[in-house]
């Protein structure tokens, strides 16, 4: 019997800023009919089949253990020829990608693995990987969310913050490691100080928050 049916606050269904890419997506294969997108991490393949259903090409980045698992749930969606797998190590982007540059990249977590300070280098590295004018779509857990109660960082400012979750949390969720948790201000100065511009920034119901940037 399934004893927790509460939905994952990092849930692919009804995500905000998921959608927001995918009507991107729209817009652009309106002038461009190579519309080149990365998702990371692959997750169950669902958004990158969204993409492709829209004519994008898709480049789903993940672990390479996960690569015979991700390849099948894209060849069962029906879209080999329009989605690719690349080996990374999380939540790092591919070192060497011939897709790239990109259009839009999809993050969908992975951030509050790194402190601050790498996790400002991951971000820069994944704007070097747009086009000029493409758009980093990012998830991050929210300080403000059920995962920050009891949250060993919660007083320390974003540059120190690095702690591990109550005990509670991290039974339930399985994050039994140091974090590093985002409110939206921390997230908007994040992608400031990345060297991106910044578009929206948003927190949803469940605490969490997510931006949108543009590389210039």
């Amino acid at each position: 019997m399934q004893k927790n049916i509460q939905p994952s606050p990092w849930a692919e269904e009804n995500d905000p800023i998921q959608q927001l890419a995918l009507e991107e997506c729209v817009k652009r294969q309106r002038f461009d009919n190579a519309v080149s997108v990365l998702v990371l991490p692959a997750g169950g393949a669902k958004l990158a089949s969204r993409f492709a259903a829209l004519g994008a090409r898709v480049t789903l980045a993940d672990r390479a253990e996960r690569k015979q698992e991700i390849e099948g749930r894209v060849l069962a969606a029906g879209y080999p020829d329009h989605i690719r797998f690349a080996a990374t190590e999380l939540p790092s982007p591919p070192a060497q990608d011939p897709a790239a540059p990109y259009d839009i990249i999809v993050f969908r977590h992975g951030l509050c693995k790194l402190p601050y300070a790498r996790g400002k280098q991951l971000i820069q590295q994944l704007m070097q990987q747009l086009k000029i004018g493409g758009k980093l779509y990012l998830s991050i857990i929210g300080l403000h969310s059920e995962l920050g109660e009891g949250y060993a960082g919660h007083e320390q400012s974003i540059y120190e913050r690095w702690g591990k979750l109550s005990p509670a949390m991290a039974r339930k969720y399985d994050v039994r490691d140091e974090v590093c948790l985002y409110s939206e201000r921390d997230l908007f100065l994040l992608l400031l100080e990345s060297g991106a511009s910044v578009l929206r920034t948003l927190t949803t119901t469940w605490g969490n928050v997510k931006g949108v940037a543009v590389r210039v």
